[in-house]
């Protein structure tokens, strides 16, 4: 490899944003407008935009104030899906929501990472899925890769790094089982 692909490697890895350079730096104004803006409390515009901006958003989704959507192409939320203030979705690959789940306040999805083992730390990927019911507590993060399989909750302030199992309840870093959901 010469130094030229080697630097490419550095900073990007396999990582792959998409959509064109405009539609990027434009979904960046929006977002930082209509999004991470604590001003707008309109969910019917933020899933208008974000429709406009290719991802698949279902009936009754709300959207709260001072939400982070990287790239909305790549996102796709099932039906009366709740997402709180200041939730950070950022989905550098693809994040499936599914219906009746909620994101809490301040938590995180996280699509990428960095390869500690490559001397760039190149960016790697991978997608989130948060099947139906599943509940991502306030300051909760999801880790790349991870599925959050129907009705898990994972709970304030714990990281998931690995599959939630369904019904049940994590809790801590990295997140443990530690009960089963029951719902009554």
């Amino acid at each position: 490899m010469n130094k030229q692909t080697d630097l490419k490697s550095y900073t990007t890895g396999n990582f792959k944003p998409g959509s064109n350079p405009v539609s990027r730096l434009i979904w960046y104004f929006t977002n930082v407008l209509f999004f991470i803006n604590p001003l707008n409390p309109s969910s019917g515009l933020k899933k208008f935009l974000l429709r406009l901006f290719g991802a698949k958003i279902g009936k009754g989704v709300v959207i709260k104030p001072n939400v982070n959507i990287k790239y909305p192409w790549k996102l796709k939320i099932g039906d009366y899906t709740w997402i709180g203030e200041k939730a950070w979705i950022d989905n550098l690959d693809e994040v499936i929501i599914g219906s009746n789940c909620c994101i809490s306040q301040g938590a995180m999805l996280l699509c990428g990472n960095h390869n500690y083992r490559h001397p760039g730390f190149t960016l790697i990927t991978d997608k989130i899925v948060l099947e139906d019911g599943a509940w991502v507590g306030a300051h909760a993060v999801v880790c790349p890769g991870v599925i959050c399989s129907s009705h898990s909750v994972l709970t304030v302030n714990s990281v998931a790094t690995r599959k939630l199992e369904a019904y049940t309840i994590y809790q801590g870093n990295p997140a443990q089982a530690v009960k089963n959901r029951i719902i009554q």
